[in-house]
């Protein structure tokens, strides 16, 4: 059985894009194969997260390189199909040297010499009204010396194109409401790093956005909540489908979805009362 009371910006962003996929993953919970990329991703946060445990001056290229061994063993150690992914030492040094590009395209883009980060992998929760939790990871938080504070994601990709950006920027409107749910914060500045393209992206959010984001938000909890009352949950179409795990199972493809477990309740309203 499964209770509905939580929402990242990761699931509602799943929701979005297909709501059988958001079932699949959120109400199923069904397995997905372990993906080179997203560990790739993984590593190189969190060799990012602890470079600025180094002091200011050490905080170099080398230095960043050097922490790949220690968190690649520190992370499969955590998951054993790390193995099966890097299954020899050859592919664990292409492993390491792509991620040192990556790393590589970190350093073009900011230094992290002069930067002394407030918060770093910071989970934030906070409980709506309705009793739906918003919750989600940011990766660091900076606060400048006049106070303003500005969140920042790294992304391992590329900077999409214009019209393909709307996750990534959702995600970074969701933090800012979670901060501002927080601490009455407005955020002053949300940035991605889109390493992969050495680029960055920034926007200032207005009280106004904050709103609009809680709204939409809501929005898409309601959506959400409908679904799973009424046992439909629609699949939907896009050229993602090429990359999705759980096509074998989708009906939009000619295929047959596993009957869902049941959903006792959604956000503390019980289902079965």
């Amino acid at each position: 059985m499964v209770e509905l009371a939580a929402l990242s910006p990761s699931r509602a962003n799943d929701f979005v894009q297909c709501p059988l996929k958001f079932r699949f993953r959120t109400v199923d919970r069904l397995p997905e194969p372990p993906s080179p990329a997203a560990f790739k991703g993984t590593l190189v946060h969190a060799v990012l997260e602890q470079l600025f445990d180094a002091p200011a001056a050490e905080r170099t290229l080398d230095t960043a390189a050097g922490l790949l061994p220690g968190r690649y063993a520190a992370l499969a150690a955590k998951d054993p199909e790390v193995a099966a992914m890097y299954p020899d030492e050859q592919a664990v040094d292409v492993l390491f040297r792509e991620s040192t590009e990556l790393l590589r395209a970190y350093f073009g883009l900011e230094l992290p010499d002069r930067l002394e980060p407030a918060e770093r992998e910071r989970f934030v929760s906070v409980t709506l009204d309705s009793g739906l939790v918003l919750r989600g990871f940011i990766d660091r938080v900076d606060v400048a010396p006049g106070g303003q504070v500005r969140l920042v994601d790294y992304k391992t990709g590329k900077q999409p194109k214009p019209q393909y950006g709307r996750e990534a920027e959702f995600q970074m409107r969701f933090y800012a409401l979670l901060r501002h749910r927080m601490d009455g914060v407005l955020v002053h500045t949300l940035q991605l790093m889109y390493l992969g393209s050495r680029s960055i992206k920034s926007f200032h959010p207005t009280l106004a956005d904050v709103e609009r984001t809680e709204a939409e938000v809501l929005g898409i909890w309601d959506d959400i909540t409908a679904s799973a009352r009424s046992g439909r949950w629609r699949a939907r179409k896009s050229p993602l489908c090429g990359w999705c795990h759980f096509k074998p199972l989708c009906p939009a493809w000619g295929n047959t979805p596993p009957e869902p477990p049941p959903i006792t309740a959604i956000a503390g309203t019980d289902l079965l009362s």
